[in-house]
């Protein structure tokens, strides 16, 4: 069983320029992402003994393109949370002994679309046959099948998903980085462009380019590097159907229920004990259906919660301190991202750094709720 704490994140890193950057192509991104994590660790390839990544770039092609002679590869795929996945099996290969140090990359061309794969969905597909001739194609109008479930159930506004939008952008304009930093409203929002009912276009997430990369090892060795270490407290993994049509609950994700409370049992934590908190944000809902199937609100009580302001700046819990992939960056597969600001908040390093900070938690989803990875962060080892 592997240990609360025994493994660190001693490198990370993004590229050096998110956003649009229409010069580099997605294993450039990769590439300068991963060097800036290894520059971040002190490290050089010869280094590095794991390589894990998801498609369209394949372990073999990243471990090629950066000279790396790896012993343990992982290119599990199930979209955008791919990367807490990969943080959990590359945890669990270092307890193993298959590899002592791995590298985590991602890098994708989302806007820029250089040398991007289309991802339709087949015709042959479930997805293909099931859904796509009713008419929904992409998250835009997959994500609204739950969510007006979810809104009817439980009286959630426009008004209320408004909000979570204006709170992201409250953090986003504490980070330089931002792709959005200016003030919005909840007007603005409501009276921003409909894209799918009832997602106007500032409720859905950034188009961007960008990468970033993560380095793990054990703990034992964080004193030899010069990065403070973040340590991995506990680790969940789950997924349900990759058709949103087939959830098994409209207004609850099954893989939440189980990725989440999973890393935190694993983590020996409380819900209050966290200090902060990052739920992958594609779209306004996907922070409600987090806060209540991981445990820190009761059912139908989320949205009253963003409302109250308990997520915003100088709230009791601070929620998507980068500004999330709503105001952000948000490649497609945004996983990464969210990683990289739970390891910056519990080092200290956040542009809106949360004071005192020392648990975070990482909640991630795959696909239309199709997939989950959650991590649990502490800046101390047990």
């Amino acid at each position: 069983m592997l240990g609360r704490g025994e493994i660190a994140i001693v490198g990370a890193a993004e590229s050096t320029r998110i956003g649009v950057v229409p010069d580099m192509s997605q294993i450039m991104l990769h590439a300068d992402a991963a060097l800036n994590a290894m520059a971040d660790a002190g490290l050089r390839p010869k280094d590095i003994d794991g390589v894990a990544c998801v498609g369209p770039m394949m372990p073999q092609q990243i471990a090629h393109y950066l000279g790396i002679t790896p012993k343990w590869v992982d290119g599990t795929g199930v979209g955008g949370c791919s990367f807490m996945l990969h943080v959990r099996h590359a945890a669990a290969a270092i307890h193993a002994g298959y590899c002592n140090t791995v590298l985590i990359t991602h890098g994708e061309s989302g806007k820029s679309r250089i040398n991007a794969t289309p991802r339709p969905p087949e015709p042959e597909s479930l997805n293909g046959q099931f859904e796509a001739p009713f008419g929904p194609f992409g998250p835009p109008t997959l994500f609204p099948i739950p969510v007006l479930r979810f809104m009817k159930k439980y009286g959630v506004t426009h008004e209320d998903l408004a909000t979570v939008a204006v709170v992201q952008r409250e953090w986003a304009g504490r980070n330089p980085r931002a792709m959005f930093r200016e003030p919005i409203t909840v007007d603005d929002v409501l009276n921003s462009r409909m894209i799918a009912y009832p997602f106007r276009i500032l409720e859905c997430c950034l188009v961007t380019d960008g990468g970033g990369a993560l380095i793990l090892t054990k703990s034992d060795r964080a004193k030899d590097f010069p990065t403070k270490p973040v340590y991995i407290l506990g680790t969940g993994e789950s997924v349900e159907s990759n058709m949103v049509s087939q959830m098994e609950d409209f207004t609850s994700s099954r893989a939440f229920r189980v990725a989440g409370p999973t890393a935190i049992e694993a983590a020996g934590i409380d819900r209050k004990d966290v200090d902060h908190l990052m739920i992958y944000d594609a779209f306004a809902h996907l922070p409600l259906y987090g806060l209540e199937d991981l445990g820190f609100v009761g059912r139908g009580e989320a949205a009253a919660f963003i409302r109250e302001g308990h997520t915003r700046p100088g709230g009791k819990l601070p929620l998507n301190t980068n500004g999330g992939g709503l105001s952000y960056t948000h490649t497609g597969m945004y996983g990464m991202f969210a990683l990289q600001e739970s390891v910056r908040q519990m080092r200290g390093t956040a542009p809106a750094q949360v004071p005192g900070a020392k648990i975070s938690v990482c909640h991630g989803v795959g696909g239309m709720f199709s997939a989950s990875g959650t991590i649990v962060f502490s800046n101390e080892r047990p």
